[in-house]
């Protein structure tokens, strides 16, 4: 849940589209439409990446940092009823960010279903609003329920297959949508114990999250939505000061939580081990994998070659400097197989 600087965000979110010569192996098929909201009283932005036939193949999410890959935009979808996942993004990104694991998932079987959270995504940010993070698992539920009505794709779902798995922020929404449920002192535990291994909880004022403002209930609140079958989350957020009480409508057997990072390549916000939140002894039966070596923001898309020299002379966030001897793309790969196997994907 680090900040973004303004130079890394433009060329993150601002994607290039460009067509490209057809090859032998067809990529997933996508559509990007505008959703209505009501639970925010205005649209929103809704991904959908499927394993399609026809279309355009185009290259999407491509810029100055990080590399996209094929899509087919528009394309029909392919034949038979297919398994649908819903995809949460972090604090402040898009959905584009995680473009290589929708691809990925949709190649191997999925309909995935992501959106631009409303009021915490890049260029959508309302920092009273952003913490608010039970709307985050409304955005997904509007979001599938556009998906299942709409005539393109009703067909093509399969209804006792529905799974959720996010990043960072987006990791907590998957836990939420799961049964899992958290309290307004989860980030006063979070900040005694980070001290000075976090600037978060200095920047609290800067984010928007005033605890005196907030609604407890809705801090609270289970979301738990009975049609998920499994959680993938990687490294998530918010699991500080959670008890066994937090966890009891969350089926751990049906959790997976992926690691990013060892020692101090580990963000400390999303340490759930012993050494961090803890949170990993509340759910004995989760299936649990720490990537190393990586960071947290491994999980952010390939970086193209001088890109890391390019946000260091910007003085920009170095979100392309992985750990010595790390490999992105082959973490993108470990993560994918997993959160495939995971979901019972091909």
């Amino acid at each position: 849940m680090s900040r973004f600087l303004s130079i890394v965000l433009l060329v993150l979110f601002l994607p290039v589209q460009q067509a490209v010569p057809s090859l032998a192996a067809d990529p997933p098929g996508l559509i990007v439409e505008q959703v209505d909201a009501p639970h925010h009283g205005r649209s929103m932005e809704v991904a959908i990446w499927y394993p399609g036939t026809g279309g355009r193949k185009m290259l999407f999410a491509d810029n100055t940092v990080f590399a996209g890959s094929d899509v087919l935009k528009n394309a029909a979808p392919a034949p038979g009823q297919h398994p649908v996942v819903l995809l949460s993004h972090g604090m402040g990104g898009t959905y584009l960010s995680l473009n290589w694991l929708a691809s990925g998932l949709a190649e191997r079987g999925a309909i995935v279903i992501s959106v631009n959270h409303p009021n915490g995504s890049f260029k959508d940010r309302d920092l009273s609003r952003m913490f608010n993070h039970w709307t985050r698992v409304q955005d997904l539920q509007v979001a599938l329920a556009s998906v299942l009505a709409d005539k393109r794709f009703s067909a093509s779902i399969d209804p006792s297959r529905i799974y959720v798995a996010g990043f960072s922020f987006g990791g907590w929404t998957a836990l939420s949508m799961g049964g899992a449920t958290t309290h307004l002192g989860s980030n006063a535990a979070y900040c005694k114990a980070a001290g000075d291994r976090s600037h978060t909880c200095t920047d609290l004022s800067t984010y928007g999250l005033d605890p005196a403002r907030a609604n407890p209930q809705l801090w609270a609140a289970s979301y738990k939505d009975g049609r998920i079958k499994a959680v993938a989350a990687i490294d998530p957020g918010l699991t500080w000061g959670m008890t066994g009480d937090d966890v009891k409508n969350l089926d751990g057997t049906r959790l997976l939580l992926i690691g990013l990072g060892t020692g101090t390549a580990r963000l400390y916000a999303t340490d759930t081990s012993a050494k961090g939140s803890g949170f990993e002894a509340l759910v004995p039966g989760a299936k649990v994998r720490v990537l190393a070596p990586a960071f947290h923001f491994t999980a952010m898309p390939v970086c193209k070659p001088g890109a890391e020299t390019f946000l260091a002379d910007t003085h920009d966030d170095p979100v392309c400097s992985d750990p010595p001897g790390s490999n992105r793309a082959a973490v993108h790969d470990q993560i994918l197989a997993l959160v495939a196997a995971h979901f019972g994907l091909r």
